[in-house]
């Protein structure tokens, strides 16, 4: 008896440990879930979501002399992009533009956004302005659009702040978000 017991036990931590193999395999192939996004800025049928990257970085600001006084203008992000493991898999920076490991690149447009947290910068969708495989790939190659969610801080600092003692200045605002990568049905 003790014999057959040991030996259930032996097979049902093996049946424990392939399901949870076999299920690791399978979230590391699966396609990323597309996300719940308001409708202003939901990419168009005919487009499949393909990458998507948790970015850490700041928005960075100038603060300029106006006609009306100060003000802070926008200049660039600056933010690595990681996948869901914490690996490092593009960067972001002006343009608006992402660069992959493989080198291939695309600069998108700002098609529309949203206000879904005052305290933090606009949901956004881009179009593509222009791509490129690397030298190493051409992972991003064929991207059609770009949304950029689940922001988090990235606002320019306050008004008060941008006057004629601190004009020529610049302020990095720490910012994350997740941007999901959208190519054509048919790539």
């Amino acid at each position: 008896m003790k014999g057959f017991i040991r030996t259930w036990r032996h097979l049902a931590a093996g049946i424990v440990i392939a399901a949870a193999v076999m299920s690791a395999a399978q979230g590391a192939h699966a396609e990323p879930s597309e996300p719940e996004v308001p409708s202003t800025i939901a990419v168009p049928e005919g487009n499949k979501l393909f990458r998507v990257g948790h970015a850490v970085g700041v928005q960075i600001y100038s603060c300029n002399a106006t006609p009306g006084g100060f003000g802070w203008a926008f200049v660039a992000p600056r933010a690595n992009l990681y996948d869901d493991r914490g690996k490092l898999i593009m960067t972001h920076f002006a343009g608006p533009s992402w660069q992959a490991k493989d080198g291939s690149f695309v600069v998108g447009r700002r098609d529309a956004g949203v206000t879904v947290d005052p305290t933090a910068i606009d949901w956004l969708r881009l179009s593509v302005a222009s791509q490129s495989a690397g030298p190493e790939g051409d992972h991003l190659a064929g991207t059609t659009f770009i949304q950029r969610i689940a922001t988090s801080g990235g606002l320019a600092p306050d008004a008060e702040e941008c006057n004629a003692d601190t004009a020529g200045n610049q302020a990095e605002v720490p910012y994350t978000a997740d941007y999901y990568f959208w190519k054509a049905t048919s790539s």
